[in-house]
């Protein structure tokens, strides 16, 4: 057993109080909740169930201090565009020419997550059970290291039943190609005896700086098609071969999430690290530093390029169970 410091979210152990901050779009489906932060990236702030013990929530959830800072990455989930994980170096070329990233508010040496994340969205038509978020995304040449394709982005976040459906779409609005990616970066409660199962072929080794060096065997990838404990690896790493369907299970509360996604979502990632009690089972299009890996095929790097005006969407589905 590693040592790792377990933080349980169980029902008699949260204080989840702030779920009534007013900046937060709350949806509803019978029994169970979601909460929405546009103004923190376009966020799942939380996602859970009412039951008579307290909430049992599906992610794991953002706290108070985490709303009042605004920070993404202490939220439940939150959208990546218009690439997700790494870009080397913040560096990539395309099109036959070079595209600087670095300076443009992200704080990391390596380029992450895209800028989505890190932006405001706009809300748009409501339900009691689903929320439009919007993003547009105009360059600013005033900005060094601005993404530098103008592009729409799009979340329709909806419970249906007890079940979290996200279409993320997105649209090129440049008068030239743009090189794309997308996917949601969801946090999920963990302990001791969470397992993650899922179909997958291979796994992206990578450096001390999580970018990818090649593509092969690894323990994980036979470990979570038999279903693997969440510490049995120090894992941040994308998986390629994903059967687009994974199950988070928490044996010993019986209940599990299974995560589905189509086709646009190729790729899998996976954050189990060794030093701190954090999960993240990741459905995205694209391998981390997808845009310098040219030499791979498109199959195990993904990715896309969008031509100007064309459109590209995906559905991801979140479907709990207690057994």
């Amino acid at each position: 057993m590693r040592n790792v410091s377990f933080n349980p979210v169980r029902p008699e152990a949260s204080n989840d109080a702030w779920l009534d901050d007013p900046s937060l779009i709350a949806l509803r489906s019978g029994r169970t909740e979601l909460r929405v932060a546009p103004q923190v990236g376009g966020s799942i702030a939380a996602y859970y169930e009412r039951t008579g013990e307290g909430f049992l929530h599906w992610l794991r959830p953002a706290t108070r201090g985490a709303l009042a800072a605004r920070d993404p990455l202490q939220m439940a989930s939150f959208p990546l565009f218009p690439y997700c994980n790494r870009i080397r170096d913040a560096r990539f070329e395309f099109d036959g020419r070079p595209i600087d990233l670095a300076g443009d508010g992200n704080t990391f040496a390596h380029a992450l997550h895209g800028h989505a994340w890190r932006r405001a969205w706009q809300v748009g038509a409501r339900t009691a059970s689903s929320v439009q978020l919007d993003l547009d995304h105009t360059p600013d040449s005033r900005v060094t290291g601005d993404w530098p394709f103008r592009y729409s982005a799009r979340q329709q976040i909806e419970l249906i039943g007890d079940a979290l459906h996200m279409t993320l779409s997105a649209r090129n609005l440049d008068d030239r190609p743009m090189p794309f990616g997308m996917g949601h970066h969801p946090y999920y409660p963990r302990t001791r005896d969470t397992r993650v199962t899922a179909s997958v072929d291979a796994m992206w080794h990578a450096d001390p700086d999580v970018l990818p060096t090649h593509l092969g065997a690894h323990p994980a990838v036979e470990a979570l098609r038999e279903g693997m404990s969440a510490d049995a690896f120090d894992l941040d790493n994308n998986f390629t071969g994903w059967g687009r369907e994974a199950v988070i299970a928490w044996p010993e509360e019986r209940r599990e999430v299974t995560l589905i996604a189509d086709a646009k979502f190729g790729q899998m990632v996976v954050f189990a690290p060794a030093s701190e009690a954090l999960l993240c089972v990741e459905p995205v299009s694209n391998t981390t530093d997808c845009f310098n890996l040219s030499s791979e095929t498109r199959e195990h790097v993904g990715g896309c390029v969008l031509m100007p005006g064309e459109e590209i969407s995906g559905v991801l589905k979140w479907v709990p169970a207690r057994f």
